[in-house]
Formats: C-alpha cells, sequence, structure tokens
C-alpha cells in the first residue's frame, strides 16, 4: 500500500512537471547590466519580478492580474518632473524597476507588458484614460476585458484592488487603446493621442526576460 501511494505522488508530480510551462529567466549578462546602470537594488527587483512570473505562469487570467498588478503597486508613486525633469514621460519597464518610481503611465505598462509575457491576450488588454474625482486629474489604468461585451476589470495604482469599472466610481473613463496598437504604432492619430510616447524613439521593452528552453 506504501508503495503504490509513493509511485502515485511520484507520478502526479512529474506530471505536474511536464504541463506546467517553461520557466522566466534574465541572463547574468543582463543582471550585469541592470545592476552597472541602476545598482543592487534594481538587479534584486529584477529578480524578484522573475521570481513572481514564474510563481504566477500557470494561474488562470485573474491569477495572474493579481500578482502582476500586487507587484508593481509596491512601487512608491512619482511625478515625472520628479523622476526624469520633465512633466510628461513614459518609462520602460526597465526604468520602472531602475528608479524605483512611477506615475500611473509607467505602472499601467509595466503591467502590460509582463501580462503579455505571463500569456494574457492583448486583445483583453487596454490602456485607458480616465479622470479620478478623487484627485481631480488625469489618471491612467490598465482594464481587462473577459470578452468584447463584458465589465472591464480594472487595474490601478491608486486602488490596489482589481474591481469592475462599474464600481469604481471614483474614475469617469475617457477613452481606450490597445497596448499593441500603442507600442507598434506608426499611425497619426496614435501620436496625437499619447505625444510623450510617440517621441520616444526607442524599444519600449528594454527589460529582456525570456523563457528557458528545453
Amino acid at each position: 500500500m506504501k508503495k503504490t501511494f509513493a509511485l502515485f505522488f511520484i507520478t502526479a508530480a512529474f506530471a505536474a512537471i511536464l504541463v506546467s510551462s517553461p520557466e522566466f529567466s534574465i541572463a547574468q549578462s543582463f543582471l550585469d547590466k541592470i545592476e552597472r546602470e541602476y545598482g543592487t537594488f534594481a538587479k534584486r527587483k529584477a529578480l524578484a519580478l522573475v521570481q513572481m512570473m514564474n510563481d504566477a505562469r500557470d494561474l488562470d487570467d485573474m491569477g495572474k492580474m493579481e500578482k502582476v498588478n500586487d507587484f508593481f503597486n509596491q512601487t512608491p508613486y512619482a511625478s515625472d518632473k520628479t523622476t526624469w525633469g520633465v512633466s510628461d514621460y513614459w518609462a520602460t519597464r526597465l526604468e520602472f524597476i531602475g528608479k524605483d518610481k512611477a506615475d500611473c503611465e509607467d505602472y499601467v505598462i509595466a503591467k502590460y507588458f509582463t501580462l503579455k509575457e505571463l500569456g494574457v491576450p492583448t486583445s483583453k488588454l487596454f490602456m485607458t484614460y480616465a479622470k479620478s474625482i478623487r484627485y481631480k486629474s488625469a489618471h491612467m489604468v490598465l482594464t481587462y476585458y473577459e470578452t468584447p461585451r463584458s465589465i472591464p476589470l480594472v487595474m490601478d495604482n491608486y486602488n490596489y484592488k482589481i474591481l469592475p469599472a462599474s464600481v469604481r466610481d471614483d474614475l469617469v473613463p475617457i477613452y481606450s487603446f490597445s497596448g499593441d496598437e500603442l507600442f507598434n504604432a506608426k499611425q497619426a492619430q496614435i501620436g496625437k493621442m499619447v505625444p510623450a510616447a510617440a517621441r520616444q524613439k526607442r524599444p519600449w521593452d528594454e527589460l529582456i526576460i525570456t523563457r528557458q528552453k528545453d
């Protein structure tokens, strides 16, 4: 009987390994680059990001969103003027981790890329401009639509809970656009919509995270 149970658990563990998705990792050379440019804390945070992604990689969409939302919301908020010395700057995920401070657009970009790498369909993810009633200012959040007609779920750096937009009466949505349209766009209308992003002529996702190959 004991041998039977032991064989069962070994078989179950082996099956779990087979069905789990490949692990994420960062090359040591790239970690060294992060440390040179931003310091030891940034290197540790990049490793923590990869660990979080590996913990989340086999979860459903909601589980992935909760992990990602919680991780990036730990970073303190700071205005672009404080961080970059300009009024409007859209940081890449590497800059987000390196500076360890961000404004609303930076949270959205970091969450978007991480969820995309985790396999959440980008067709369900939208960057949404809104007006914050509480702070009386423009704001940006990442929204998730289970179906095109679903009430979106809101990932926010003001309210850390992922809630349906229907209960977020502190936000007035203005317009949404897809991340893929933004980061691949050459269309004039996208440039006019998000001028700070359009001015930055560089790769948006500078943080190189790969999946381990067999």
